[in-house]
């Protein structure tokens, strides 16, 4: 079955499919550090799939019917041509002759796929073509994750001989010896005489050693350069305290007031600070030091003016805006600076399991004191990108991230390197028991502290009561649970208007549109609440909600519906029918017009009507399960020319004719003569499937399958439509009929106490978040309540402008209104203890995000609370901006610190607070 024939020999397209997927299930089986992997162009690979049957679509959606994609997946596609990569391979000039580079906007599976070795040779086998863009599988960071590393490390090699420059593409896991070879190879030098130095920034920084030592750890960055000479007789190592003129480095050191140690073990830098800076600094003095990182040694040498003091931006590493946003914001927390600027190398815990052994810590401390110590000349982060890629793989690389996940991962990692707890002991929560509030949180606060003391602790972790209710029994649970930052979701004053036809499952009345207004970010819950209000649905009723395509249904919408994913063109339809009977089998009706029956010709028309089958799934059910829905639909003129009293189902009158109700085939149908078992029925009805390709026939004593849905096609002969007004059917409304163009409005804004209240709002849980009920003993969809019991000095609120869906992803510019001098939460907090301190708070740092997903730009506000004055850190760029330009649309963190209420308010010049 895997013969080497088959490589080159033709093979029918499910031979193809069949062994690919084979070596691709192999593959997966032993995933390893060094397989390699090959890029293919997605516009050729889709090409490939649709020829052997496997094209999926545009979106991979389990619960969407078959229907629309039935034509792509029924209908094999031509056999694509030799494989065709041109499209996503980067052309580039004074390479080194290796393997080709992609362009660096390229997304997985929107414009390449990878796919194993062995499905590549079989590929290539069949098709030929190219070109080849193998690439390697490697691990990152400690905990050694998988990655295929579609974008080697490129550097740039400068030849000191010639003046040349030279594009190097090697892999960020190779060796600095393994660099050393592939230049002594490219430009035939003896290995020996050669020396290359990290030359970040066009400025040598320091030689690198011909060591086992990897690019990645070495700080190496994309598209950085590498400096090439000869090494002369005579030459000093790196390693020695000259810099590359042959200058001693004098480093200053900020000794703290209580160890003449270094700063937590690492190299001591002056920050051009004063002793008049409050408790955190304070004389320095001089003694000898090496540098790890020349970067560093240059950066220390630098003393500050005193206006300057925390002006540094943060060179842009490529797509790092996010991370040098969120690191703004984080440094000019002013707790933080306070504590590391001191010596905080005692707190240091380097046996923490869940820490990163100190060393992140480590790292962003040299980095804050870098960035308080350089002025206004910016600082590169390659140090701290290292260790974060090392820790957190899922920030390496160099695409774009988002600055409130990394943030959350900062401030996690910050508290594990720097807990005091160095064994945490094993504590068993007691349950609430209808015990005070204040002893039960006491009691969560003290055993949380108990296993959690870090000055982030100190600083960022608050503490909010959890209340849960089970809808069953009613039994209550209470927790007190510590949070580091709060995401608010952003309730959308913008409404969206939506008419939905609403059909009754049981036949009792003519369907009827209603039009509702929902969020117009809102989900489908939403719609079901509104759309129940307006009709009136009672508590025993249910609505099931469809979207209607090319008069069929096409998918049901379920909870975790976005209704952006509903587009204005649509049709959507709501089947109301009993709670009761929501659990029966579901008949779904389609239905067809014989066109000309002679020829057998058909077209569907009429929107599909869905009921329930009470009784035994045969026949005579669905008989009158059709009946009883098509009933609100009798026409009240029609007369039989045999009457007979009118029977009565679900409450509507239904007329019967003996010789009416027979269906006429003397034209012939493909059904069977006047004869035929059928003619029993009232209707003309056949079996379908899910894509509603095949068609058999139901006779009065025709044996159902029991299923969950059925689904059948009713024929429309010349008979029904004398017989039903099938206008109610026909040309439903749309969800939104374009009308005349609204005047439009100024931007819309929203409040961030607004923003709190629904965040803290009680609402049932979702499906998929069930909570086991310790009273039923089963998992129930619980209602819950969230309330702030202990705020935090330092707050930050995350604002939720990206939503997530199957089908949809969406940013949100709604302009939030926050404000910038006494936020005052006393309000929100249920805790009356007075020593939890004040309520009230400023704002003093703002993460912004501009543009769209999968991309834009991210920068900061952060203020300078002795000058009481703004900044905008954009990267390398720093510049003043005033305090009433900080209020954007693009604000999505915001750091708020409490105030002391014994003092002056920060930032505040008069006793006039701003009305919010």
């Amino acid at each position: 079955m895997m013969d080497n024939e088959s490589l080159c020999l033709p093979c029918t397209p499910e031979e193809e499919a069949r062994i690919v997927k084979q070596l691709t299930e192999k593959d997966e089986s032993c995933l390893k550090e060094g397989n390699f992997y090959y890029v293919l162009s997605t516009r050729w690979f889709k090409k490939w799939q649709k020829y052997v049957g496997e094209e999926i679509g545009e979106y991979e959606m389990e619960d969407v019917s078959i229907d629309k994609q039935s034509s792509t997946l029924t209908k094999a596609g031509e056999r694509p041509g030799p494989i065709d990569n041109a499209d996503i391979v980067k052309n580039e000039e004074g390479r080194d002759g290796g393997d080709l580079q992609l362009h660096r906007t390229l997304t997985e599976q929107v414009d390449y796929v990878l796919v194993p070795q062995l499905v590549w040779e079989k590929l290539h086998g069949w098709y030929k073509g190219g070109p080849a863009l193998p690439r390697q599988m490697i691990s990152l960071g400690i905990q050694k994750t998988l990655s295929v590393e579609v974008y080697p490390l490129a550097l740039k090699l400068m030849d000191s001989r010639d003046k040349s420059e030279t594009i190097i593409h090697i892999s960020k896991k190779a060796s600095l010896k393994k660099l050393y070879e592939h230049v002594s190879t490219l430009k035939r030098v003896d290995l020996e005489k050669i020396r290359l130095w990290d030359y970040f920034n066009d400025c040598k920084q320091t030689v690198l050693a011909k060591s086992n030592q990897t690019l990645e750890d070495s700080n190496l960055q994309m598209d950085q350069s590498i400096f090439l000479d000869l090494q002369p007789d005579g030459f000093v190592s790196s390693r020695s305290n000259m810099d590359s003129t042959g200058n001693q480095l004098a480093l200053v050191s900020m000794e703290p007031p209580r160890s003449s140690r270094t700063i937590a073990g690492g190299p001591s830098l002056s920050n051009g600070y004063g002793p008049d800076y409050g408790s955190s600094l304070y004389q320095g003095s001089t003694f000898g030091s090496v540098s790890t990182d020349m970067e560093d040694a240059r950066d220390s040498m630098r003393s500050a003016p005193q206006r300057d003091r925390g002006l540094a931006g943060l060179q842009n590493l490529g797509n790092t805006c996010f991370m040098n946003s969120a690191l703004q914001c984080l440094v000019h927390t002013p707790p933080f600076v306070d504590y590391f600027l001191q010596d905080y190398s005692d707190e240091i815990n380097k046996q923490n399991p869940l820490g990163m052994h100190g060393e992140l810590a480590v790292a962003f401390g040299e980095l804050l004191r870098k960035l308080w110590s350089s002025g206004r000349t910016a600082v590169a982060p390659r140090a701290f990108k290292g260790k974060l890629a090392r820790f957190a793989p899922q920030f390496s690389g160099y695409n774009q991230h988002d600055s409130q996940e990394l943030l959350a991962f900062l401030l996690d990692g910050l508290h594990e390197d720097l807990n005091r707890v160095k064994q945490k002991p094993y504590i068993e929560t007691k349950d609430y028991d209808g015990r005070p509030d204040e002893e039960v949180a006491s009691e969560f606060w003290r055993y949380h502290k108990a296993r959690n003391d870090s000055i982030v602790v100190d600083v960022c972790q608050g503490q909010y009561k959890s209340t849960l209710v089970c809808p069953v029994c009613s039994k209550i649970s209470i927790t007190f649970d510590p949070f580091m930052y709060l995401s608010l979701p952003l309730p959308s004053t913008t409404t969206r208007s939506m008419t939905i036809t609403v059909f009754y499952a049981d036949g009792s009345s003519l369907p009827m549109p209603f039009t509702v207004n929902v969020s117009k970010y809102g989900y489908y819950k939403d719609l079901f609440q509104a759309l129940g209000t307006a009709c009136c649905l009672e508590s025993d009723e249910t609505l099931i909600i469809a979207e209607v395509y090319e008069h069929k249904i096409y998918r049901y919408l379920d909870n975790g519906e976005s209704l952006p994913s509903i587009k204005d063109d649509e049709c959507i339809v709501a089947y109301r029918l009993s709670k009761k009977h929501a659990e029966l089998p579901m008949l779904e009706i389609c239905h067809r017009y014989l066109e000309n029956v002679k020829l057998g010709e058909r077209k569907r028309f009429l929107t599909p009507l869905v009921t329930y089958l009470e009784d035994a799934i045969n026949g005579t059910s669905i008989d009158l399960a059709v009946a009883r829905v098509l009933g609100p639909l009798k026409r009240k003129t029609f007369s039989s020319s045999n009457k007979s009293e009118g029977i009565k189902v679900n409450g509507s009158v239904l007329e019967e004719s003996t010789s009416d109700c027979q269906m006429d085939t003397e034209n012939g149908d493909g059904f069977g003569g006047k004869d035929s078992e059928e003619a029993e029925l009232s209707f003309r009805l056949c079996l379908t499937d899910d894509r509603g390709m095949s068609c058999k026939p139901i006779s009065k004593d025709s044996v159902i399958k029991p299923s969950k849905i059925v689904k059948v096609i009713l024929d429309w002969t010349d008979k029904e439509h004398e017989s039903y007004d099938a206008s109610y059917l026909k040309d439903l409304p749309m969800v939104h009929k374009p009308g005349l163009t609204v005047k439009k409005t100024k931007q819309e804004s929203i409040s961030l106490f607004s923003c709190l209240d629904a965040f803290l709002k009680e609402e049932p849980l979702g499906p998929e978040d069930m909570w086991y009920c310790p009273g039923c003993k089963e998992h129930r969809q619980a209602t819950k309540k969230l309330d702030l019991w202990k705020l935090p000095d330092i707050i930050v609120f995350h604002l939720k402008r990206f939503s997530y869906s199957r089908f949809l992803k969406n940013k949100l510019d709604t302009f939030v209104n926050f404000p910038i001098h006494n936020l005052d939460l006393s309000k929100y907090v249920k805790s009356k203890d007075p020593s939890g301190g004040s309520s009230v708070y400023e704002l003093y740092a703002i993460s912004n995000h501009y543009g769209g997903l999968g991309g834009g730009h991210y920068s900061a506000y952060a203020k300078l609370v002795e000058e009481d004055r703004w900044y905008h850190f954009d990267d390398a760029h720093v510049t003043p901006v005033s305090e009433g330009d900080i209020r954007t649309s693009a604000a999505y963190l915001l750091f708020y610190q409490r105030v002391n209420t014994s003092k002056k308010p920060m930032g505040e010049s008069s006793g006039v607070h701003e009305d919010f």
